[in-house]
């Protein structure tokens, strides 16, 4: 899988000097929804080839910021994630962008959707790791939003690797609850701003998103509902092999980082 485990050394080394281990969380989380982060009149984010990183792959990362994952979103903000590049790159992927993203409950929070840009650099994502409001909501409706990721990568995305040389990006959603069924228009206009919208389902917006990405899900069994065999009962049957189930959050961004190596030659279109 890849070409080399991800680099705890580093991690922490970077963590540190960062202020992610030395900061209290008052001071590195946002205590609102970021306005840098309201994908409200958002059109489009881009992941494009540069001088510098001339042969760019869009990865998505998608974190459940709701309650029921407890203390699991900021574990993996102050430890994994700062990360993330350097172990994609280790994997042998050279020029990884990598979009931040929170998700919620749309039926109940305040910030259901967070979205960062896609960066090539430890630096510039840390920017968006810190940015992220941990609201820790949701509610009892048996499920999250985590389609609102694939919605948003499906109709606000450009990304060269897939327009420009037919491999297709990587979209990653992190939680340990079921995908909620509908995504009603009225709610995408709450979130997204003036625009045209319509009603969708969940299969309808996966299918959409892995029109241009490898959808993946990793279930993470230590939150409050990861143990529940329905809830994985129910990925399974959405995204089939592409489920990812860990009962460590640590082992994430290794993960991550091995199935993007895995994948990605094996996603260019013929």
């Amino acid at each position: 899988m890849g070409g080399g485990s991800y680099n705890t050394s580093i991690r922490t080394t970077r963590a540190f000097a960062s202020g992610y281990y030395t900061k209290p969380s008052f001071q590195l989380f946002s205590n609102n929804m970021n306005k840098d982060m309201n994908p409200k009149d958002v059109k489009v984010r881009e992941s494009c080839d540069s001088t510098e990183h001339p042969k760019s792959l869009a990865i998505i990362l998608a974190l459940d910021t709701t309650g029921s994952m407890g203390s699991i979103p900021k574990t993996l903000i102050r430890d994994g994630l700062p990360g993330i590049m350097d172990g994609i790159i280790k994997a042998g992927i050279p020029d990884p962008q990598v979009l931040f993203m929170g998700v919620g409950d749309h039926e109940c929070d305040s910030a259901p959707l967070q979205v960062g840009q896609f960066e090539s650099s430890d630096e510039l994502l840390d920017k968006w790791l810190t940015s992220l409001y941990l609201e820790g909501g949701g509610g009892g409706n048996a499920g999250e939003s985590y389609h609102l990721a694939w919605y948003f990568a499906a109709m606000h995305t450009k990304i060269d690797c897939f327009d420009k040389r037919g491999e297709k990006g990587f979209l990653f959603t992190i939680g340990d609850e079921p995908v909620l069924r509908d995504l009603p228009e009225a709610n995408l206009k709450a979130i997204m701003g003036d625009g045209v919208y319509a009603d969708y389902d969940s299969l309808d917006l996966a299918d959409l998103a892995r029109s241009n990405y490898n959808v993946f899900h990793i279930h993470v069994k230590e939150g409050s509902n990861g143990t529940y065999q329905g809830v994985m009962d129910g990925w399974k049957q959405l995204m089939g092999d592409n489920l990812l189930i860990v009962d460590d959050h640590t082992k994430i961004p290794q993960l991550i980082a091995e199935t993007v190596a895995k994948f990605a030659t094996a996603s260019k279109l013929p």
